[in-house]
């Protein structure tokens, strides 16, 4: 069986997904990527079976070419996909030309277009936050007249929360306008503001069918973290999905998913639980998530949920795993500006939960900031028991501080 994986770069995630995929039986891998076969690990490298270099994998153009190509030294293809957001459209694209099975370009359309989605969401009975696409100041200060201070605003093909920008007043609106220029061919995306606890859901789908789901809190929500550089972020993943007061977002998750034309797949749903106790669903994604939640998946079931993904995208097949731990994120972020100085409170950190941390990648003396909310590091933590995993999150955040100067 010949499949092929695309990336943009050989980042450590990718390279994962990429060993993965060698690891299935039967199956000859070929790699599209924007980068040269020797940026990867030369063990890995030397397994592929074929390797693509093109300058923009989500070029669809450029993919078919490069798929084309593959496939007629090497067969017929099996599959072709990727994790990366920006390419979940042109994979589709060019499935489609090429008849290769995978979730369909009018699929990957819905998902990638959030505009698009709230609209199929709210056709289906999906609660979703009100929207509107804003090409003009005139557009949002009607949509702002209907709604109320603040709203939100982003690009309609964004992911994750740097692109996103809570509007307060008109000066705020102003600004970022002026920053994005939105126009009729390059619109805002804007949205009530939605005030709550946030939160992820995780499903896979199998022939459209949802068969598994997984969720995660966040606390606060990406969007504080972003507003508040003081802000270290936590994402918890409780060991009681389960629970009756998940049975609402479950079933909403499930509908939405048809609604948007899931097949077979991983998604990640960000969804609030209103002040009232009622639910919204903010935006759905067809791939596996970020933020460490896939290894925190890995970790509260003691599987390798990238491999389990993999297996999924090449067969079609998915063995629910037993959820046996809380697990939580706590995200090390640098206070101050500059290079990273030093690194209080870890020897504290290490005494007290020591026994309870899984992984960690902490920051170092002289590492740039990343810019991202997620931080310069950060600090996983399992326990059986879920309010031993809150404890130890809240207790990390806490203690650590990360100085930059």
């Amino acid at each position: 069986m010949f499949v092929i994986f695309v990336c943009p770069i050989f980042s450590p995630a990718a390279t994962q997904m990429i060993e993965a995929a060698l690891n299935v039986p039967h199956v000859r891998l070929g790699v599209i990527a924007q980068q040269p076969l020797t940026a990867l690990t030369p063990n890995v490298a030397a397994r592929l079976a074929a390797h693509w270099q093109v300058d923009d994998v989500t070029n669809a153009s450029s993919l078919e070419q490069a798929v084309r190509a593959l496939g007629a030294t090497h067969g017929a293809i099996a599959r072709c996909f990727g994790a990366y957001e920006q390419l979940q459209q042109p994979l589709a694209s060019v499935r489609e030309r090429l008849g290769i099975p995978g979730l369909s370009s009018e699929a990957a359309h819905n998902f990638r277009d959030k505009a698009r989605m709230k609209d199929a969401l709210r056709a289906a009975g999906v609660p979703v936050a009100r929207h509107r696409l804003i090409a003009s100041r005139e557009d949002a200060l009607e949509f702002i007249a209907e709604v109320g201070f603040p709203i939100v605003l982003k690009p309609p093909a964004g992911a994750g929360a740097i692109a996103t920008q809570r509007i307060r007043d008109v000066a705020s609106l102003d600004a970022m306008l002026a920053n994005y220029r939105a126009t009729a061919a390059n619109p805002m995306l804007a949205e009530e503001f939605l005030r709550g606890t946030e939160y992820s859901l995780e499903t896979v789908s199998v022939n459209g069918e949802a068969i598994w789901h997984s969720l995660t809190r966040y606390g606060p929500t990406p969007l504080d973290v972003v507003e508040n550089s003081w802000i270290q972020w936590t994402v918890l993943l409780p060991r009681e999905i389960d629970a009756a007061e998940f049975d609402d977002i479950r079933a909403v998750g499930a509908k939405a998913l048809v609604a948007l034309g899931m097949g077979t797949g991983v998604s990640h749903c960000e969804w609030f639980r209103r002040d009232d106790g009622t639910i919204a669903i903010s935006e759905i994604a067809a791939r596996p998530p970020g933020a460490n939640i896939t290894t925190m998946i890995s970790r509260a079931h003691d599987i390798d949920f990238v491999a389990a993904w993999v297996r999924l995208m090449i067969n079609g097949t998915f063995d629910p795993p037993v959820r046996r731990f809380a697990v939580g994120t706590a995200y090390l972020r640098g206070q101050g500006t500059g290079q990273v100085r030093t690194v209080e409170g870890l020897e504290a950190v290490q005494e007290q939960f020591g026994a309870l941390i899984c992984d960690s990648r902490l920051p170092y003396p002289g590492q740039h900031p990343t810019g991202s909310y997620e931080g310069e590091g950060y600090i996983i933590v399992r326990h059986p028991d879920t309010k031993v995993v809150q404890n130890a999150l809240q207790r990390i955040v806490s203690s650590v501080r990360v100085r930059l100067g």
